[in-house]
Order: structure tokens, then sequence, then C-alpha cells
């Protein structure tokens, strides 16, 4: 029998995995991780769960109707400010995936950013915050087990059958070892400048439009000719020595004397 709880949250960890080929050159930015696995599994702190695609496919068309994005946090700390958003969702056979990007131009967001590039087994996990408005108990093949068996509670998994997330979190203990980041990146790189290609593709996963992430970039690359609109000298114009300076001086001076002769005896002949 499904029973009925309102807003009963729990969390899901996840290992984090990042690889060393991801472009260390860049800072901060776009993310992707995959947040959870369907069916069965028990995780590290013994917990039992049966996620199921229906629910939270249900709940991303809803959030996805609505505009907004998906929280992104550091432990759960859903009182603070968050690190990131997630943005974009994937739903297949095995599990849900989620592309985003963290908040790098705050202090929390690129210090969380540097702490999982220099440790990711320190920082390594992704944890969803699920809420369950319907939920039941279900043995390994997803078949809801009845209240009448005095043994649903040890031997069930919990499944969730209507509900959703509240936010999705970067945590430090992983529950979950089937799930990791798969990529973590950014346009902005060290020493401050960006690649308009990079920055086109942080506009689209971002959410921004095709055509809007174009005229961006557009606008971006006509901002950097007029920054680098240096008037650079005539490499080939040999340089002038103090006697060239000096000389050219006194030949400037010689001809504006004549000039002044000249005039003063076109006037004399006027006269």
């Amino acid at each position: 029998m499904t029973k009925q709880l309102e807003q009963f949250k729990f969390f899901n960890e996840s290992i984090v995995k990042l690889e060393q080929t991801l472009d260390e050159s860049k800072g901060s930015g776009l993310i992707e991780a995959t947040f959870t696995t369907w069916g069965p599994r028990e995780g590290a702190d013994g917990r039992r769960f049966f996620y199921r695609a229906e629910p939270f496919m249900e709940f991303i068309k809803g959030l996805e109707a609505s505009g907004k994005p998906l929280p992104m946090y550091f432990q759960h700390d859903d009182e603070s400010l968050p690190v990131g958003e997630w943005t974009a969702f994937e739903f297949t056979e095995n599990g849900m995936s989620g592309t985003g990007r963290m908040f790098t131009n705050t202090t929390a967001g690129r210090d969380l950013y540097t702490i999982m590039k220099e440790s990711p087994n320190l920082v390594g996990g992704v944890s969803v915050g699920a809420y369950a408005e319907e939920w039941a108990l279900v043995d390994e093949a997803g078949e809801i087990l009845p209240d009448s068996d005095p043994d649903r509670w040890e031997k069930g998994y919990f499944s969730i059958m209507k509900g959703g997330l509240s936010e999705v979190s970067i945590v430090m203990q992983p529950n979950n070892p089937q799930a990791n980041i798969n990529k973590l990146e950014s346009c902005v790189k060290d020493d401050g400048s960006v690649d308009p290609r990079d920055l086109e593709q942080a506009l689209r996963d971002a959410g921004v439009s095709k055509q809007n992430a174009e005229a961006a970039v557009s606008v971006f690359k006509k901002v950097n000719e007029l920054r680098d609109a240096i008037i650079k000298p005539n490499e080939n114009e040999p340089a002038r020595s103090d006697t060239d300076a000096v000389a050219s001086d006194e030949a400037l001076l010689a001809a504006l004397e004549r000039r002044e002769l000249l005039q003063n005896l076109d006037n004399r002949l006027k006269d």
C-alpha cells in the first residue's frame, strides 16, 4: 500500500570523479553529473532505495515549464546562498543526469570549485535532496510490499511514487558509487581571458538561445577588438638619434624663417 507523507525529505549521495583529462587551465563553471541510478540499491550507510524514473520525469517537466533552475548547494546547506544551479536534465534507462554551472564569481562557488580540483577525494560526492509526497516499501523487483508483511522495513526498499527534488548538492560523504561528476570546466582562463567559442558554449549550456549566444559573443569580440586597437609604431622606420632630432629641429626653424621672409617680401611688393 502506498504511503502518504507530506514533504518527506532524504538525501542520496554519489561519488564525484574528476578525471585528469579535464582542462585544468580553465578556472570554473560548467558541471555535468549523474544524479542517481534506477532500481534497487543499498548505500554505504545501509539505507535502501529503489528509484524510478517516472516521478522525477514528472517533476522535471513542471520545473522546466516554470523556467526556474534547480539549486546547487554544498552539503545541503539550503539556508545559505547557492553555489550554483542545474539547468538541464537527461533521463536514460540507467539513471538521471544534469548539467549546470557553479557560481565561480562568488567566494563560496570559487572556493568549492578550487577544492574539488585540488582534492576530489575530499569533496567527492553529489547528493539529491529529494522529497516524497507518496512513497512505498518495495522488493528488489519494485513490487510494493503489503503492510501485513512484518519484515517489510528490514527487507524493503524506499521508493518515491510521487515527489521530486528540492535541490542537488555537492557533498563530502558519498553514498552511491555508481554516480559521478562527468565534467567540470569553464570558459574563463586563469589569466582572465575568455575564448569566444567557449563563451558561446557556456551561454548555450546555461540555457541561452543559439541566436542570443551568438549575438553576445559578437559583442564580446567587438569589445576585444576595440581594446586591442592600439596604434603600433612603424617597425621599419629607423630609430632617431639625439643628433638627428637636433638637426631636424634646426631645419624646421630655418624653414619657418624663410616662410616669414617670403611673406614680408610679398607684402612689400603688394604695397
